[in-house]
């Protein structure tokens, strides 16, 4: 097994993985919306999510990993009063424990044992901006992409129409669209049949 890409704060991350043996992971509208829940509890102290997407079988997350001093910062701006002992977590960490609290859930929800995801979840370094928009891109159209539906807009559990809503959300929504070139760019970029590069040869199908 070669050793995963370690995750750095101050960068930006393609976070991936599938259920062992390419088993489903999300069964119901409840097992999404738990993971989420689960997500935002472990992993957002640690990165900010510009894009995601969950199918039934395998997930993808477009994060950025909090430098040490950013985690501080977030950690103060939601009230929390830190000891001087106080330490960041790791980011790889705060994925591992959001993966074993979703698997004790899961595996007791529909009484199953042993590993639920793959070990261990891939990472990939985003460096590059036309890397993060095809990789926002990618993401948003997965459901199409795997015959999951027939317009990827319409899949309810991507990241897709929250960046195109008003209301509130946690993903750095205007951040997202100016990368695009605004609003505009965004949906017409989305809309056409692009070549998938730089991500055809570096993610799994």
């Amino acid at each position: 097994m070669t050793n995963p890409v370690p995750l750095m704060g101050g960068y930006f991350y393609h976070i991936y993985n599938r259920g062992n043996n390419k088993e489903t992971i999300f069964r119901t509208g409840e097992n999404y919306r738990y993971f989420l829940q689960l997500y935002a509890q472990h992993v957002e102290p640690v990165a900010v999510t510009y894009a995601f997407c969950l199918l039934p079988n395998h997930f993808h997350f477009l994060d950025y990993m909090r430098t040490d001093e950013e985690q501080r910062r977030w950690q103060i701006a939601q009230g929390c009063q830190l000891s001087e002992s106080w330490q960041p977590c790791p980011p790889h960490l705060a994925f591992k424990n959001l993966f074993i609290a979703y698997s004790m859930a899961f595996n007791l929800r529909y009484e199953r044992t042993g590993s639920l995801f793959q070990k261990p979840f891939k990472r990939i370094l985003v460096d590059s901006d036309r890397y993060f928009t095809a990789l926002v891109r990618y993401i948003h159209r997965n459901p199409q992409k795997h015959g999951l539906s027939t317009d990827f807009r319409e899949w309810p559990w991507s990241s897709y129409g929250t960046i195109l809503a008003e209301r509130a959300t946690r993903i750095p929504r205007a951040d997202v669209l100016e990368r695009f070139g605004g609003r505009d760019y965004f949906v017409t970029l989305h809309a056409a049949e692009l070549d998938e590069w730089p991500i055809a040869e570096l993610i799994m199908e």
